[in-house]
Parts: structure tokens; sequence; C-alpha cells
């Protein structure tokens, strides 16, 4: 049986070979933005490259898969000295205090990631919405799921 690390681990491998292989050094640097960020010089194509990274309920450590789109960000940030912004969401259970604060957890989940990756912190700037900005309307899980989030902003 499988355990749960090495699920993970495969899983991560898995997404990282599929980002590297969408790469391509022909169009460098002339990507256009995904969410009105400012295009960064990259060799992984926009188009694969999510700026949302999702979380579960009640919760700020980073998924497997969250980890692979931030290696990916990692990447495109490493030397660059461009400023980004982290903003971090919550849906709307929970007092507006609590989600305050648990946006600003995620936010710094993603933080703290990108500067283990080598990301120089002074770049990135933290901010936490709570629910106030929900990417989606609805009292539902699927509703919910989409604004647990930390958006990346170039």
């Amino acid at each position: 049986m499988i355990t749960k690390a090495i699920k993970q681990g495969l899983t991560l491998a898995v997404v990282m070979s599929f980002l590297v292989g969408c790469s391509s050094s022909d169009n460098k640097g002339t990507e256009a933005p995904t969410t009105g960020t400012a295009p960064v010089e990259s060799t992984v194509s926009e188009a694969t490259l999510s700026n949302v990274v999702y979380f579960d309920f009640d919760q700020y450590s980073l998924t497997a898969e969250s980890r692979a789109v931030l290696l990916a960000h990692a990447d495109k940030l490493k030397g660059a000295s461009v400023a980004v912004r982290l903003e971090g969401h919550a849906d709307e259970r929970g007092s507006r205090e609590y989600n305050m604060a648990l946006g600003e957890k995620r936010a710094n989940a993603v933080r703290d990631f990108l500067v283990t990756q080598g990301v120089n912190g002074s770049s990135l700037e933290v901010v936490s919405f709570g629910e106030e900005q929900p990417a989606a309307t609805g009292s539902d899980e699927a509703s919910w799921s989409q604004n647990r989030r930390v958006e990346v902003k170039y």
C-alpha cells in the first residue's frame, strides 16, 4: 500500500513533468498575462501557469498541486526584480476577523514556500482580503472552494 507522502510525491512529480513538457523557449518573455498581470520573463507558458493557489476548508497548508504551481512561480521569480503581491482569501464561513487572519496565513504559507525556493522575500508583499473579495458568489461548496485561495499578482 502506498503511503500518503509517496502519493503526494508522485503527484508532484507528474505535475512538474507536465509543466516542464509545456515549457517553451521560442516565446520566452512574450506570453500575454492571464489575469491582468505584467509579463515576467519565463520559460513556462502563462497558459499552463496558474496565478491562483487553492486551499481546503479552514486550512492554510499547501497541497501537492499548489507546490507544483509555486515551484514554477519560484523559477520565474529567482533573480528577477519584480514586486509580487500575494493576496489571501477565505470563503464566507467564519467571522470577518477569523477570515482575515486565515487569508493572511494562506498568503504567508505561499510566501514562506517561495522564499524556501530561493525567491527574495523582500519582493513579496502579503495582503489578506478575508471573505471581502469572493471569486464566486453562492453559499455552496463549489463557490466556497473557489474563494479559498491565494492569488499571485505580478
